[in-house]
């Protein structure tokens, strides 16, 4: 079969489209023939590092991936041949207490398809069966590859984490990304208002037009201060940051007595200034946030169906070209999804 395929972080051919050996399933695993994939943050951070992920190499890259059951090796599924699906790429161990609680990220042995083991920028690959969802009727393989990282991850953010309610302003750090899209989508889903932030008046353009109450410059802007303008010297009732650094300490200051901030990750730094007396004074909720559960996204699904939202995709790549769409992914120029094609073979 065809795949990307990361053999060595030597240089820039170090991932690459080639021949790979078509995966081997174990009893209790569903091989899905994958139709398409998006790519992630991750999968950049895979290419170029790794660090901290136990892995070896080679390995086919990519964490999100739908298609269709090519096999079934589970007697217990009630997956048919042919089915459409898409993968919940988050491969628990089924027997610690987090997942006895139903909480899959939090397992103790968790492993991640693109990460740990091979993933999804391919044209099969082989999971468990309880990590194969059905794709819901009149959602094509496209939008479904963008929702198991991205939306998910957005999901638990604003629904498990902060608890965001209609009326309240959410503030999304860095509109841009999937997930901070995927975050402004859902908050608008939910009758709440959006404020986003960035350097690019383009993409605040965009995030306005898909809804956003307003966006901020934050290369021009003191943007705290414009939060508190724009919500009557109140703040955000939630903040949303996936970028860390620098900035933290501007998300502390935005946010509104009593508020909600989520981080689900670190690119601009990890180790920002705490500003303790904030937090305490000000009585801030502060929760990190990864993925989510099966059970959200079920809820997740079934969602996007009924409210008809669609995922923003920025572009479209074959798979042979999957490496581009990194480089392109990395350079940041990105405004949404960027979603990998994967034709059937002739």
């Amino acid at each position: 079969m065809q795949a990307i395929v990361l053999r060595d972080r030597e240089g820039p051919g170090g991932a690459a489209y080639g021949s790979f050996e078509r995966p081997q399933p174990q009893r209790g695993d569903v091989l899905v023939r994958l139709r398409a994939a998006s790519i992630n943050r991750v999968d950049v951070y895979m290419r170029r590092s790794g660090a901290g992920i136990t892995h070896t190499l080679p390995q086919i890259m990519g964490v999100d991936g739908a298609g269709e059951v090519a096999e079934i090796h589970d007697p217990q599924s009630p997956l048919r041949l042919g089915q459409r699906v898409v993968i919940y790429p988050a491969l628990a161990c089924g027997h610690c207490r987090y997942c006895l609680a139903g909480d899959q990220p939090l397992c103790l042995h968790v492993r991640y398809t693109g990460e740990h083991r091979h993933g999804t920028l391919a044209e099969y690959v082989s999971v468990p069966a309880a990590n194969v969802l059905p794709i819901p009727d009149g959602m094509d393989f496209h939008t479904a590859a963008c929702l198991p990282v991205a939306y998910l991850t957005a999901w638990r953010m604003l629904f498990g984490k902060a608890q965001l309610q209609a009326g309240e302003t959410v503030v999304i750090i860095g509109i841009g990304g999937g997930v901070a899209i995927a975050a402004l989508q859902l908050a608008r889903m939910a009758g709440a208002r959006a404020i986003v932030t960035s350097r690019h008046v383009e993409k605040l353009q965009h995030a306005i037009a898909l809804g956003a109450t307003a966006g901020i410059n934050s290369q021009t802007e003191d943007v705290p201060r414009r939060v508190l303008e724009l919500t009557d010297g109140y703040g955000a009732e939630v903040v949303i940051d996936s970028v860390g650094g620098p900035g933290w300490g501007a998300s502390l200051k935005m946010a509104a007595r009593g508020g909600r901030i989520v981080t689900c990750g670190a690119t601009a730094g990890s180790q920002p200034g705490a500003d303790l007396q904030r937090v305490f004074i000000r009585q801030l909720q502060i929760f990190g946030s990864t993925l989510g559960s099966q059970d959200e996204f079920r809820q997740l699904l079934n969602a996007v169906t009924q409210a008809g939202l669609q995922p923003v995709i920025d572009r479209v790549y074959p798979l042979s070209q999957a490496v581009a769409a990194l480089d392109y992914l990395e350079s940041g120029e990105q405004f949404g999804k960027v979603v990998i094609d994967i034709p059937l073979a002739n």
